[in-house]
């Protein structure tokens, strides 16, 4: 979920989603971020304090028509361009999880400072993410000048994307401020890594309060959009007991083991901007991708959930807005004394 795509001509995707998906519907065949550190006591209670304060019509005096205006740009570059769905939500997820649903991400480096983007853990983020925010914070603030932060632009714009890919639609609770601080030296290992044990992973989410249920339903965001040959080839060459020999030749292909490593593939081959459960269903087939994916139906902890998600997509599409709920509460910032409102949101205030 916190891998994103890279740029690449449509022709080659095309090429790669079609075989891959010969494999994936083979019969022969035996039976896709990542997930981010640390937050302090301290920050824990305020954050708590903080979200009580949020809510669905925080803007129904001041900008009543946000989720219109937001929509307006998300539902036209779903159209123009789908990739834009998983690199808008991806681009969420890695800004909640390092100084919390703030915008920090979003922040441009000046001078000497690095902002949070520039981290290294960050640099494959795609750039569609950042202009959807940026068109419509640029929509919004000619309609409500100064008055949504970029933060509540971004939190609806990945809800916008869940569902136009055919995910759940849930509420979004609004009046974050967007952050004062965004340094790529905190990000540190605050975002995690595609061999993440499941130990790792848990300990992460526990820390953002988040349960086990909502680590399992936010890995379901890789049942859109592509990764990296470089966040899974060594599972290529060693090779990995735990992924399906068929798919690991195939793989193979387009992930050699040495340069190449720019190449992407799709986490679902069948379908890559669907939101559906096929991605607990690949998991079941050792199709995941990434170990730390496939390790949630190996762990005994996580492969029950897996089951299930797999099993019922509905269920799957609750837990999912839940999770997202949840996680968009993580860390928000409220007020001059913590947070600002940007009118550029690459730009502090």
């Amino acid at each position: 979920m916190f891998l994103s795509i890279p740029s690449s001509s449509s022709s080659f995707l095309l090429f790669i989603c079609l075989f891959l998906f010969s494999i994936l519907t083979e019969p022969l065949c035996s039976s896709a971020q990542l997930l981010p550190n640390s937050s302090s006591s301290g920050h824990t209670r305020q954050s708590h304090h903080n979200h009580r304060q949020l809510s669905v019509d925080y803007y129904s005096k001041s900008c009543p028509d946000i989720e219109r205006l937001v929509g307006a740009v998300t539902s036209q570059q779903f159209k123009l361009t789908p990739v834009s769905a998983p690199a808008t939500i991806n681009l969420f997820f890695h800004d909640c999880f390092v100084e919390g649903c703030d915008g920090s991400i979003l922040v441009a480096s000046t001078g000497g400072s690095k902002a949070e983007k520039e981290a290294e853990q960050n640099r494959e983020l795609r750039e569609e993410g950042f202009e959807i925010v940026k068109k419509a914070k640029e929509l919004v603030e000619s309609k409500c000048p100064g008055v949504v932060s970029c933060a509540d632009i971004l939190a609806v714009a990945a809800r916008d994307f869940v569902h136009l890919a055919g995910g759940p639609y849930y509420q979004v609770k609004k009046g974050r401020w967007d952050g004062k601080i965004s340094m790529a030296s905190r990000v540190g290992n605050n975002l995690p890594f595609a061999n993440s044990t499941i130990d790792q992973l848990i300990k992460l989410f526990a820390s953002k309060g988040l349960t086990l249920e909502d680590m399992v339903a936010l890995s379901g965001a890789h049942t859109i959009g592509y990764a990296h040959c470089n966040h899974f080839v060594t599972r290529l060459y060693k090779p990995d007991p735990n992924m399906d020999p068929k798919l690991m030749y195939a793989l193979r292909m387009y992930c050699p083991s040495y340069g190449g490593t720019n190449a992407v593939v799709p986490f679902d081959a069948a379908t890559p901007f669907l939101f559906d459960n096929a991605y607990y269903g690949n998991l079941q087939k050792k199709m995941g991708l990434l170990a730390s994916d496939q390790a949630l139906f190996l762990d005994p902890r996580t492969k029950p959930l897996v089951e299930a998600m797999a099993k019922d997509k509905q269920k799957f599409f609750q837990a999912f807005a839940s999770a997202m709920e949840r996680m968009s509460l993580v860390r928000v910032k409220r007020g001059r004394k913590h947070g600002e409102k940007r009118k550029d949101c690459s730009m502090h205030a």
